[in-house]
């Protein structure tokens, strides 16, 4: 049975990481947009983050330009808004697709791992989040709506 350890992200930069190197910490996966109106959830995101990553809380994120095309930057666009925008200092990812033909292979998991409202495994909308326990299993899926404050009792749970 696949776990999340046995998936690759490409990151801002354009270098693969492995995802096993966040083995026994608990992720926080979310595909993100910066011109979106959930878009203000970076900085919920990035207060989940300083609180909980001492405890073992990774939070990544995954832009996603599919909804609205709600993120036309590029890497480095997309780094200096959500830094200079919402002080983020969790890892944000390389630009990826969540459905369809294209959709990256750690997503198309998260989806068949976790589906959503009646089964459906598309992703509805950008900031889809993702709860993963410290075994690599996908553990929960939220709304694009749920605030990331909504989270830190699941979050804690698993910490």
């Amino acid at each position: 049975m696949a776990t999340i350890y046995d998936f690759e992200a490409i990151d801002a930069d354009g270098r693969a990481v492995p995802l096993d190197r966040y083995a026994g910490r608990v992720l926080l996966i979310v595909n993100t947009a910066s011109q979106c109106g959930f878009t203000p959830q970076y900085a919920g995101l990035e207060t989940l983050h300083r609180d909980l990553q001492r405890s073992g809380l990774v939070v990544l994120g995954f832009p996603c330009n599919q909804f609205g095309k709600q993120e036309p930057g590029d890497a480095g666009e997309i780094a200096t808004f959500c830094s200079a925008v919402y002080g983020v200092t969790f890892r944000v990812m390389a630009k990826i697709e969540v459905n369809g033909a294209r959709a990256s292979p750690l997503f198309s998991w998260l989806k068949s791992e976790a589906p959503g409202l009646l089964g459906s495994k598309a992703i509805k909308w950008n900031f889809t989040k993702f709860l993963v326990d410290r075994n690599g299993r996908v553990r929960a899926r939220f709304a694009p709506m749920t605030q990331p404050e909504a989270l830190r009792g699941p979050i804690e749970t698993l910490l």
